[in-house]
């Protein structure tokens, strides 16, 4: 597997800002505001008056479901958090080239041709990547390489994904990215 020169393809100077702004909110994105209260119009039941309205000599009551009552809603209830950040498509496509850029700067980008194994063994996606002597690595192969993905994915410290599936997290999270020269202008398609 021969290496491919990257610098022509990879040279955008490194924009440390716009860098972290959508790294932060892809991350961000990821969320899932979870946490979440009923109050009195989400709690079940409460739909008829519990007693009439006067001559038992208690306080007025039109629900059981009212916050001063077992049973019933939060007074202020919690609703689920929306943290989604909206990321423009140039400014995501301008950081996922500076962060490739920076990365074949620093010699951890590769690109090899045709990255495979025959069959989905572990063993066999070893001894590829050792013949590469790379390690704790992100790999990103064209999606229909099936061999592939089942081979390293119990791998520690290796992801394989397919251009769609590559993100700021992961292309900085790795010591080391794989770009199988097959699908390279795909990558560069979604780069600039």
């Amino acid at each position: 597997m021969a290496a491919i020169d990257l610098n022509k393809i990879f040279s955008k100077e490194f924009n440390e800002s716009l860098v972290h702004q959508v790294a932060t909110d892809y991350m961000s994105n990821q969320r899932s505001g979870t946490k979440a209260q009923k109050n009195r119009s989400a709690v079940s039941g409460g739909g008829a008056k519990p007693r009439p309205q006067k001559g038992s000599g208690r306080a007025r009551a039109g629900t059981t479901r009212g916050p001063i009552w077992r049973k019933g809603g939060v007074t202020f209830a919690a609703s689920p958090k929306d943290y989604n950040k909206k990321i423009n498509k140039k400014m995501y496509k301008n950081a996922m080239n500076c962060i490739f850029s920076e990365l074949n700067r620093k010699e951890r980008l590769f690109c090899v041709e045709d990255f495979n194994v025959t069959e989905p063994k572990t063993k066999a996606f070893v001894a590829e990547l050792t013949k590469l002597k790379i390690t704790n690595t992100l790999l990103i192969v064209h999606e229909g390489k099936i061999n592939v993905f089942l081979a390293g994915r119990n791998l520690k410290n290796v992801e394989i994904v397919s251009p769609l599936g590559m993100n700021p997290y992961n292309l900085m999270r790795y010591d080391n990215v794989i770009i199988d020269s097959a699908i390279l202008d795909k990558v560069q398609g979604m780069t600039s």
